[in-house]
């Protein structure tokens, strides 16, 4: 593995640790500061449709300026919106206007910031001598780093709160761990970050610059919905997010909440990430000796075992194990899904296509969130956690029965030329 390679998974990891604490520390924070169940997933829908809009127009941002720039800034971005909440908390006092308010600026830096760290992937991989199978590879690694990091980061949030109780100050290492990957990032070589076909210092990319914003995205969504394997993957890859952020950032703090152990609702993310370890590790090594259509499969089965423990919470100690088995489950599944998206799409159309995949993903959250937290309101956990089991086990049955998906192995290298054709295309 190169230097790019190692120094991209570095800054990778040290946004991943200081998210991790805060996915334990947030939604804990909202639900002490408002009392109100509805509010933390208001909360979590405000901050996920504006990460939808935002998508749009990043990849747009992405396809037009190097993917290193825009990863670096992204990431200064998030430090500061989340450096806002203690200095809010200290000033003012947070309230629900504050969270929402907060929420929504951080998703300028979130939404950007992940688009851009997937479009840098290849030209990672391509720096480090692109071999066959690199790409599977080098995610495979980076999804167990992720989960070693989403296991430590849960674990240390849910040992802070069980210490110092429910406060803001703790997102200051969140804060810091996202300024530390910005100023790391910087020490990815810039060609990785050039978008193929639009030289920074050829006077053709001015041009390139002064196109249209509608133009650009509607070449981004015509790709996305032409192609088959590409709709389909994001598709379902959007209910499943949908379903996992109203599992992490309502039901499972409420349950935890209810069960008077605040401090285990750590460790409950904890577990998820350990089984993301193990199906992660799993996978780079099979590289090339598992196809990804078992890996899916198996995955799809595992998700819904994992959900209908997960939906009716039948005890502390089975819900800590369906969360190891979910993670377990869903990370070589999105895995593949992931590699297979980026391999299906030209490179100048990837900031675009990724960037409004991630939109509609972000815009699942948006839409699901709050029903559910309404359902869970109104009739209890246990039929909002049922609800929730029943439209995961509807989405992956689909999913599998899908023609699109039926085969997932690495597609001929993408035309770029047609891509372009296609871009020329929409501006006339």
């Amino acid at each position: 593995m190169g230097r790019n390679s190692l120094v991209y998974l570095l800054s990778y990891c040290l946004s991943l640790l200081g998210n991790g604490i805060a996915t334990v520390v947030f939604p804990l924070l909202v639900l002490a500061r408002t009392g109100d169940l509805l509010a933390a997933g208001l909360v979590a829908a405000v901050a996920a449709g504006v990460s939808a809009v935002v998508g749009l127009f990043a990849g747009v941002l992405i396809d037009r300026m190097n993917r290193r720039t825009v990863s670096i800034v992204s990431d200064l971005l998030s430090a500061a919106s989340i450096a806002a909440l203690p200095i809010v908390d200290a000033i003012w006092g947070l309230n629900m206007t504050w969270f929402v308010a907060l929420a929504a600026v951080g998703a300028f830096g979130d939404t950007p910031g992940m688009t851009a760290r997937e479009t840098l992937l290849p030209g990672v991989v391509r720096l480090s001598g692109g071999q066959s199978g690199s790409l599977d590879r080098i995610v495979g690694v980076r999804e167990s780093l992720a989960a070693v990091l989403m296991l430590a980061g849960p674990g240390i949030g849910g040992l802070l709160v069980w210490l110092f109780g429910v406060g803001a100050s703790v997102l200051w290492v969140t804060a810091g761990m996202s300024a530390l990957a910005a100023v790391v990032s910087l020490g990815i070589d810039r060609r990785a970050g050039a978008v193929e076909g639009i030289l920074e210092s050829d006077p053709s990319s001015a041009q390139r610059k002064a196109r249209g914003v509608l133009a650009d995205l509607v070449g981004g969504w015509r790709f996305m919905v032409g192609n088959r394997l590409v709709l389909t993957a994001t598709i379902v890859s959007a209910f499943l997010v949908a379903t996992m952020v109203a599992l992490q950032t309502t039901l499972l703090p409420a349950y935890f909440l209810a069960e008077d152990l605040p401090g285990l609702a750590g460790l409950v993310l904890a577990g998820l990430s350990l089984g993301s370890l193990i199906g992660a590790a799993a996978y780079a090594a099979t590289v090339g000796k598992v196809t990804r259509r078992t890996w899916f499969v198996s995955g799809m089965l595992g998700i819904i075992a994992s959900f209908a423990v997960l939906g009716t919470m039948p005890a502390v100690w089975a819900v800590l194990a369906a969360a190891v088995l979910l993670g377990l489950a869903n990370t070589p599944a999105a895995a593949v899904l992931g590699v297979a998206t980026i391999e299906a799409t030209p490179d100048n159309l990837r900031g675009r296509v990724l960037g409004t995949q991630n939109a509609v993903i972000m815009a699942g959250p948006a839409i699901g969130t709050v029903p559910i937290a309404a359902v869970a309101s109104a009739w209890g956990l246990q039929a909002a956690g049922v609800s929730l089991a029943v439209v995961v086990a509807l989405v992956a049955v689909l999913a599998l029965l899908s023609p699109a998906l039926r085969s997932l192995s690495s597609p001929a290298a993408p035309d770029n030329t047609s891509a372009k054709e296609s871009d020329h295309d929409v501006e006339h």
